[in-house]
């Protein structure tokens, strides 16, 4: 098998001041790209950064990012703050307020990619405006990279064809369940998996937070119905669970270190072109490597687990998850 690929990851870092129903957390690590890459390090190397920090952002941040080898070689900095988030989670950790967003020096970026980054052959494109990723695709030279990206209701509301001229250029979405609803127009979650292959990416991810998520992937042209096909769609489908916990400290990135932990997994192929088989092995990955970081505040537990606890979570997964 070729080495493994290095990753490029776009998107926001941020400062979040969290409060749950038992703890509060301030200045902690925030923004999609953070998450991203902290997840996608455990699997390939280097991951690289592109995004923007202020004059406030802290450097035990940075030195987090360094001792991951993740390069912030295309991380700029401003003079001005950091984007910041602050927000309140209810009970049931589903449901979270959004008590202030500063969005700061993200005002009036645009991503810049360092040449010797353009020919990454995977490019994650986390949470940011549409317009952010559209920019970034065109700074990419490989003829065929494998682009992943993920996105959010606000981007659907305010930036909705944007966000179609994305999908036509992507070869993997990741959205949230109630997104994929609002964004399709449908409360049938496989009717909105097909509505969203038709907008274009091949690969379709939808998360169901503590109950796991759905890959949806096209057939190839001319290629038969397999095993993974349910009766009357032209897909393959998989259904992963979610890791259980007990206890949820913190469900902030999580989804953001799913779609890193699937992407770096993708990147440990050493590949260029990826099977069903293949997301679907990267859709488990991400699962059990976000249940790490539901378990404290920001990335306080994702950044200190170790290849074998991954490896030991994903067996006690599959013995959770299988039968005879």
């Amino acid at each position: 098998m070729s080495a493994a690929s290095s990753v490029i990851i776009g998107g926001s870092i941020a400062i979040d001041h969290i409060k749950t129903p038992v703890a509060e957390g301030k200045n902690l690590l925030g923004g999609s790209a953070s998450f991203t890459g902290i997840a996608a390090s455990y699997f390939t190397s280097p991951v690289h950064l592109i995004g923007i920090i202020g004059k406030d952002f802290p450097q035990e941040h940075l030195d987090l990012f360094a001792s991951k080898n993740i390069s912030t070689h295309g991380l700029e900095r401003s003079d001005g703050d950091t984007f910041s988030w602050s927000g309140s989670y209810h009970e049931n950790m589903n449901d979270r307020e959004t008590l202030s967003v500063a969005i700061n020096v993200l005002e009036n970026w645009t991503p810049k990619i360092p040449l010797e980054m353009t020919c990454a052959p995977i490019v994650v494109l986390a949470n940011m405006h549409p317009i952010n990723q559209l920019q970034m695709i065109e700074q990419l030279t490989c003829a065929k990279p494998f682009i992943a990206a993920d996105t959010m209701d606000l981007w659907i509301t305010i930036a909705n064809d944007d966000l179609h001229e994305v999908l036509k250029k992507i070869n993997l979405l990741v959205i949230n369940e109630s997104e994929a609803r609002d964004f399709c127009k449908t409360s049938n979650l496989i009717v909105a998996g097909q509505t969203l292959l038709d907008k274009g990416p091949a690969n379709v991810i939808i998360k169901l937070g503590e109950f796991g998520a759905i890959l949806f992937s096209k057939h190839p042209d001319g290629s038969p119905a397999t095993e993974f096909t349910l009766p009357g769609t032209k897909f393959d489908l998989f259904r992963c669970a979610a890791f259980p916990l007990k206890e949820v400290a913190d469900p902030t990135g999580a989804g953001d270190s799913f779609l890193g932990a699937l992407a770096g997994h993708l990147a440990s192929t050493g590949k260029t072109e990826f099977s069903f088989d293949d997301i679907r092995q990267a859709v488990v990955y991400g699962s059990v490597v976000a249940s790490f970081t539901c378990e404290a505040f920001s990335a306080n537990r994702l950044a200190h687990i170790t290849r074998e606890d991954i490896e030991n979570r994903l067996k006690l997964l599959k013995n959770l998850t299988h039968w005879p």
